[in-house]
């Protein structure tokens, strides 16, 4: 189903859900007033010798996204066509810098500033792991790893990667690391019967450097009291620790995101009001669905929206799923 182009509320919706999907596990950026927990000292990375095992490369790969500055210049293939774009990260006084830049269609940039996040909320004094340390390993319960040879791309020797799902609820990926830094140089995200959904390749990287010092991890936050929960998400999803309030959304917009360590998905719940809402259904969105109920939760007729690069099924199945719970009784008042 094509999306209803007049929906102003999921306008914003899809500005906040495309923000938080682009920085995957990433965490926020810091505050003045938070204090810092702890650090990782990238040149920890230096020491280590040469990953021998699939588990093993990509909790290096995760560090690398962190701890190296660089340029680069990148294609997107996906069903919206080819994008190209120019890729940077930095770290300044322990807080990294990410701005991606499309170069041709309409004008986008994406910047993030921020910590490295946690695997999950923090909940009676438990001290969740950075996400690179906690998400090599619950991947392998949820995926299949296989390194499947070496290769050349953007000039540079790169490792193969398979990270093939052990059930139909989530996409798969390979991936191509530079064999020096760890770096991914190439991407492609597979549907549940193996077609390609979506192609993300570096073509030009830029001497990429190892930072000089540590970067901040996020401050442990608790779980958020909200009213209405997903009671269904596929194995292994957690919601994560990020805020998601911002400028661009109302107060009446609630949003939270979760992820297996792979794959995200934003669920956001709203009142309906007037006329200006989605059609509820199934909406394509390039690579990404999203997909739409209105429900009667907390005795009122609300939109949910739940978006991400998921099976259309299981998107489907964890809006219908949402309940709303009364905080002051919990009481379910869902029908």
């Amino acid at each position: 189903m094509r999306l209803g182009l007049t929906a102003r509320g999921f306008g914003k919706c899809l500005a906040i859900g495309l923000l938080v999907l682009s920085t995957g596990t990433a965490a926020q950026s810091p505050s003045a007033d938070e204090a810092k927990d702890e650090r990782f000292d990238c040149m920890a990375l230096a020491e280590l010798e040469t990953p021998e095992t699939p588990r093993a490369w990509l909790e290096r790969s995760l560090w690398a996204n962190h701890c190296y500055t660089f340029q680069a210049r990148a294609v997107r293939i996906g069903s919206d066509g080819v994008r190209s774009l120019a890729l940077s990260h930095d770290v300044v006084e322990g807080v990294e810098r990410e701005v991606a830049r499309f170069l041709d269609g309409p004008p986008v940039v994406f910047e993030r500033r921020g910590r490295i996040g946690r695997l999950s909320w923090s909940e009676d004094d438990s001290t969740p792991p950075a996400s690179p340390a906690g998400v090599a390993e619950h991947l392998e319960g949820l995926y299949r790893l296989q390194l499947s040879g070496e290769e050349r791309l953007a000039n540079r020797n790169a490792l193969r990667l398979d990270i093939e799902p052990l059930d139909g609820l989530r996409y798969g990926h390979r991936f191509w690391l530079d064999t020096a830094t760890g770096l991914p140089l190439k991407q492609i995200l597979l549907d549940e019967q193996g077609r390609v959904v979506e192609t993300f390749q570096i073509t030009q990287l830029h001497q990429p450097r190892l930072y000089q010092g540590s970067i901040d991890l996020d401050r442990h936050r608790p779980p958020p009291d909200d009213p209405w929960h997903p009671t269904w998400l596929p194995e292994g999803f957690m919601p994560k620790p990020v805020k998601t309030r911002s400028p661009r959304q109302g107060d009446d917009i609630g949003h939270r995101v979760y992820s297996d360590g792979l794959a995200t998905l934003s669920l956001f719940v709203e009142p309906v009001t007037g006329t200006d809402q989605l059609i509820p259904g199934l909406h394509r969105l390039g690579v990404s669905h999203a997909a739409v109920r209105h429900r009667e939760l907390g005795g009122q007729l609300r939109q949910v929206v739940v978006m991400g690069e998921l099976p259309p099924g299981v998107l489907i199945r964890v809006a219908d799923s949402v309940e709303w719970q009364d905080v002051a009784s919990g009481d379910d008042t869902s029908p």
